[in-house]
C-alpha cells in the first residue's frame, strides 16, 4: 500500500503546484479550515501517527502540547536535514512532492495557531533546496499561504533555512540553536522545543516524512490511517535500504512488514551471506541473522534490542571486519560531535582509539571491557541523541562477535584481511 508514493510514482507527475492540485493537493488544507483545532488534533492523535524521524513520539500530543501552550508566538518547523548515514528517504519526498510537506506545516500552524513557519534543509540537499524555494513561490501565488488563507483570517508564511552541513543538527534543539544564528550545539531538555523552542516560544519540530502524512490523515480520518500497518506504529514506513543488498533504494511499506521481507522480497536479497543488519542506521545496535522477523516498527524492534531509528536498514555480509565497520562508524560519530559536552567528545574520541588499537595488534582484551564501560558513561551522561548512541553499534558488536574482536587481540589475526593487525 501507497500512501507517501502514491502521488511520486505516477509516471505523469511533477513537482508543481498543478500537478499536486490534481491530485488532491490542499483539498486537506480547505477541510482543515473548516475544522476546530482540537477536532484536527484529535484525528492526529486518533491516527496513532508517531515521528518518522527517529525518536517515534506521537505526533498528536507533541501537536497538542504547543497547542495549549498559552505563549506567543509560535513556531512551526520542518526537519529536512537528513544526515544519518543510510538515510536518504526525505529527499526523494523534498524533490519531487514539496507541496506536501508545505500543506502539513499550513495546517500545524493552523491548529496550534503560528503565523511563521522555517524548513531547515540539509546544506548538501542543492536540488531539494530549488525545488522547495521554487514550490513555496508557487503556493503563495495561489493563495494558500501568506495573509488571509483562502478568505480566512489566518496567516502564515515559510521560510527556507539550509544548514551548513553539521549532523548533529538534525537533532532537534541544535537545529533551533542553528535556526537563530549561533553554532548548531544541542541544549538540555527539559524544557521541550513545544514550550521552550525557537526564540524560546512554543515550536513544533516535524521530520519531513512525518508531516507527509498529514495531508491524508485529514482527508481521510485517523481511524483510516490507524488501521494500516502495525497496531504500535500505525502507517506506512520509508525504510532506507544499502550495504550488502541486491536492489538498494527506498521502500514504502506497512509497518508489520518484517525484515526478512524488506531484504528479500523487496530489495532482492543480500549480496552474500548475512553477517549483522543496522535496522536504523550506525546508531543502532546490531541485528542477526535470527532477528530477521522481527516486525519493522519502533516498539518491536526496540524488543529485539536495537531500534529503528529513521527506518535506514544497513545489511553487511560476512566479508566485513566487525571492527573495521565499527571503526568507520566511529570515524564518522568523532568527525560530527558539536565537542559541547565532555562525555561525547572526549568518550568517542578514546573509544575510536581503542579500536585503532585492536585493529593494529597493540590492544589487549582489558579494552573490550573499557568500550563497554564507554558506552554505558555516554548513553547516561551525554547532552544529546548522538553522544548517547554512539558507542551502541560498538557495544553490541562486542556482546555478539566477542571471538572475533579476540581473534584481532590475542591472536593478532583479521580473518577477512582487513584489519592491519598481522601484516
Amino acid at each position: 500500500m501507497k500512501i507517501l508514493f502514491k502521488r511520486i510514482e505516477k509516471p505523469d507527475y511533477k513537482p508543481d503546484i498543478k500537478s499536486y492540485l490534481k491530485n488532491s493537493g490542499f483539498k486537506a488544507l480547505k477541510k482543515a479550515l473548516r475544522m476546530k483545532p482540537e477536532d484536527i488534533l484529535n484525528e492526529i492523535k486518533k491516527s496513532g501517527l508517531v515521528g518518522r524521524g527517529g525518536a517515534g513520539f506521537p505526533t498528536g500530543l507533541k501537536w497538542e502540547s504547543a497547542y495549549k501552550t498559552q505563549d506567543f508566538p509560535k513556531y512551526v518547523v520542518c526537519n529536512a536535514d537528513e544526515g544519518e548515514p543510510g538515510t536518504f528517504k526525505d529527499r526523494i519526498i523534498l524533490e519531487k512532492d514539496p507541496h506536501s510537506i508545505i500543506e502539513a506545516m499550513i495546517i500545524c500552524a493552523y491548529t496550534i495557531k503560528a503565523k511563521c513557519g522555517f524548513i531547515y534543509i540539509r546544506g548538501e540537499y542543492f536540488k531539494a533546496y530549488e525545488v522547495l524555494k521554487k514550490a513555496i513561490k508557487e503556493v503563495e501565488a495561489y493563495g494558500f499561504l501568506g495573509e488571509n488563507i483562502l478568505d480566512s483570517n489566518f496567516s502564515f508564511k515559510i521560510f527556507l533555512y539550509k544548514g551548513a552541513g553539521s549532523y548533529v543538527c538534525g537533532e532537534e534543539t541544535a537545529l533551533l540553536d542553528s535556526l537563530e544564528g549561533r553554532k548548531g550545539q544541542s541544549r538540555i531538555k527539559p524544557p521541550f522545543p513545544t514550550f521552550v523552542g525557537f526564540k524560546n516560544k512554543p515550536t513544533v519540530l516535524n521530520n519531513v516524512e512525518t508531516l507527509a502524512n498529514i495531508p491524508h490523515i485529514i482527508l481521510k480520518g485517523g481511524e483510516w490511517f490507524s488501521k494500516i500497518g502495525s497496531k504500535n506504529s500505525p502507517g506506512t514506513k520509508l525504510y532506507c535500504l544499502s550495504g550488502d543488498i541486491k536492489k538498494p533504494g527506498v521502500y514504502e511499506l506497512p509497518t508489520n512488514v518484517t525484515l526478512r521481507d524488506l531484504i528479500y522480497k523487496y530489495a532482492g536479497g543480500p549480496k552474500g551471506k548475512i553477517k549483522v543488519i543496522l535496522p536504523g542506521g550506525v546508531s543502532s545496535p546490531v541485528l542477526l541473522k535470527k532477528d530477521l522477523d522481527v516486525i519493522m516498527d519502533y516498539k518491536e524492534v526496540e524488543k529485539k534490542g536495537s531500534m529503528l531509528g529513521s527506518g535506514a536498514v544497513i545489511v553487511i555480509n560476512e566479508k566485513r571486519c566487525i571492527v573495521d565497520i565499527n571503526k568507520r562508524i566511529l570515524d564518522f560519530f568523532n568527525y560530527e560531535s558539536c565537542g559541547r559536552c565532555a562525555p561525547c567528545r572526549e568518550g568517542i574520541k578514546r573509544a575510536k582509539e581503542i579500536l585503532e588499537f585492536i585493529s593494529e595488534a597493540k590492544a589487549d582484551l582489558s579494552d573490550l571491557e573499557l568500550l563497554k564501560e564507554l558506552q554505558e558513561v555516554l548513553f547516561d551522561t551525554s547532552r544529546c541523541g548522538l553522544g548517547q548512541a554512539a558507542l551502541n553499534c560498538v557495544r553490541s558488536s562486542i556482546d555478539k562477535f566477542y571471538e572475533e574482536f579476540k581473534e584481532h587481540i590475542v591472536e593478532k589475526r583479521c580473518k577477512v584481511g582487513v584489519c592491519r593487525v598481522g601484516r
